[in-house]
């Protein structure tokens, strides 16, 4: 397999009304219960956290949404770049904004930025990715991750795939 390389500068990235468009995702797997029999059924979501270069807490894998790609490639692309994952990206989940404390430019000065956050189901984790070097994966639950949030926004975005889980849990749900 050829080594993956994460893209770099700011030269491709899609800015709009002063905003930097940011695409990400909120990827997710199943773990069997502990405490259950062979009958049971039920399902523990997890959710996969990494770490911030820059501090303490955890992230939900995210960056620039580039002139060349999609929203939806471009979150693929960064779960793969920041976490290491691959799988089914499902839903929308979401547009949340924020202000970056360090990435201000000459089209967003006071650092605004939109991001577009999407449920990704994964269905591979990689053994070495692009920023392996800089980033550590956590899996943790739910209510876990609510509390590991460095971002309020990532916060709210994890609550809306809370409540998009409960919702598809009778229908769509992945296996």
């Amino acid at each position: 397999m050829a080594k993956l390389v994460a893209r770099t500068g700011r030269h491709q990235q899609r800015y709009e009304h002063g905003y930097r468009l940011i695409a990400g995702c909120v990827p997710f797997r199943y773990k069997e219960g502990d405490d259950c029999e062979d009958s049971c059924s039920e399902k523990i979501v997890e959710v996969l956290m990494i770490s911030s270069t820059s501090g303490p807490g955890l992230l939900f894998p995210k960056g620039g949404w580039e002139n060349d790609e999609t929203v939806e490639e471009a979150a693929v692309r960064e779960a793969i770049e920041e976490a290491g994952v691959q799988g089914d990206l499902m839903d929308f989940l979401g547009y949340y904004e924020f202000k970056s404390k360090t990435l201000q430019d000459e089209f967003s000065p006071e650092g605004l930025c939109k991001a577009a956050m999407y449920a990704l189901f994964v269905k591979e984790e990689l053994e070495s990715w692009p920023e392996q070097s800089t980033r550590n994966r956590s899996w943790l639950a739910v209510s876990e991750a609510l509390g590991s949030c460095r971002h309020a926004w990532m916060r709210e975005a994890l609550q809306c795939f809370s409540k998009w889980h409960e919702e598809c849990k009778g229908g769509s749900r992945p296996n």
